[in-house]
């Protein structure tokens, strides 16, 4: 199938070296990734050895500086890989996480030094990265954040509990978002990398979860754990606003996938409602299927527009709170939507995972949860009104 035509409107944001890129992550995806999909859910976690063949083939830290390892390239590359992913159905491996958010905040944010340790190693494939910001007993709420840090002898010693960390089961460092304790008593949140091999520093197996069973998640647990001082972040209680900064970007791509998500789902029930028969005739001959998909064409159709715009202000470096906020609410809760009409008109066998729309419909429940719960995406939109 040819995903990029299956909307009436072409898209113009990307051009000749975009799709040669995309090309190039389809048929990784292809020989990689969806022959393992079936192992990997079953274990909870993908193989680190695609990682690395991910590194070889330039598919890591694609925005990163060559400088540290990376192609130096713009975000729209970085869209092509979310929307390459999500055609092959595959949640994980967490190469999102690991490129377009862990790297980011350490390139962003960080010393030259951590740069030139950690990048190029990152962009190989040869560390995974994790961001660990949720809390067992907080979710959305960062500034409830209990674990904390405190200065002893030129290091910090770290204390607390991460949950829901993707890439936290096969994680090599790890971004802690975290308490720190100034000598004048007050305390801000602050971002310290730490490193899996520390003492003290454990993880959990991989959660049970309900969709997404490629993609790992786990809980951290720190100890005591101590690591230098150089291994902050940018500045001591400054981590808020660090995360206030790259949200914006984060939460389009979860729109990004939903939207793709839409697609691949779309055109897969055409397919299947093309050759499936019932009553005499095929399922696409019926007014209701007709319908339901002409009104999930129409919804994803006007969704697409509004992301592509989207990217394009990101890749300008324009894209706002709000309208990250407006497209990850709007694009996930269509997503589940068409995903649930989708299921239906396949029946029964909409319910079986050996069909792919069963996959994507578990899959993409946490997508309204995760990057901030949509509840809280209508928060923020509503602080302009």
């Amino acid at each position: 199938m040819n995903e990029n035509n299956f909307l009436s409107i072409d898209r113009t944001i990307f051009d000749e070296e975009h799709e040669i890129f995309r090309s190039s992550v389809r048929r990784f995806m292809r020989e990689h990734v969806i022959p393992n999909l079936d192992k990997w859910n079953r274990q909870g976690h993908p193989d680190r050895d695609v990682w690395l063949e991910a590194g070889k083939h330039g598919l890591l830290c694609v925005t990163i500086p060559p400088e540290y390892g990376g192609a130096g390239a713009d975000r729209k590359y970085s869209a092509v890989l979310i929307e390459e992913q999500q055609r092959a159905n595959a949640a994980g491996p967490g190469f999102v996480m690991h490129s377009e958010i862990v790297a980011g905040y350490i390139y962003r944010f960080g010393t030259e030094e951590q740069k030139q340790k950690w990048l190029p190693k990152m962009a190989r494939g040869e560390l995974i990265g994790s961001l660990a910001m949720t809390e067992p007993r907080g979710g959305s709420d960062l500034r409830a954040i209990s674990t904390k840090a405190s200065r002893m002898e030129g290091d910090y010693v770290i204390n607390g509990a991460k949950t829901f960390i993707t890439n936290g089961y096969i994680t090599d460092l790890t971004i802690v978002a975290l308490k720190t304790d100034k000598n004048d008593g007050s305390s801000g949140l602050s971002l310290i990398v730490v490193e899996a091999d520390r003492e003290g520093f454990q993880k959990s197996q991989p959660l049970e979860k309900v969709g997404q069973k490629s993609q790992d998640a786990a809980e951290l647990f720190f100890d005591d754990v101590r690591v230098p001082q150089s291994n902050l972040l940018g500045e001591e209680g400054k981590g808020l606003h660090y995360l206030m900064q790259e949200l914006a970007w984060e939460r389009l791509m979860i729109a990004i996938r939903a939207v793709a998500g839409c697609e691949v789902a779309l055109q897969n029930t055409v397919d299947y409602t093309k050759s499936r028969s019932a009553f005499g005739q095929n399922l696409i001959e019926f007014q209701n299927t007709k319908f339901k998909l002409a009104e999930c064409k129409t919804k994803t159709q006007v969704a697409r527009v509004f992301v592509d715009h989207c990217i394009d202000l990101a890749v300008e470096g324009k894209l706002d709170p709000e309208s990250s906020a407006m497209a990850k609410w709007w694009c996930t809760e269509l997503q589940n939507r068409v995903l649930d009409e989708c299921v239906q008109l396949h029946g029964g066998y909409g319910y079986m995972l050996e069909y792919p729309v069963a996959r994507a419909w578990t899959d993409a429940r946490a997508q309204m949860i995760y990057g901030g719960t949509n509840e809280i995406m209508k928060e923020i939109i509503s602080r302009s009104l």
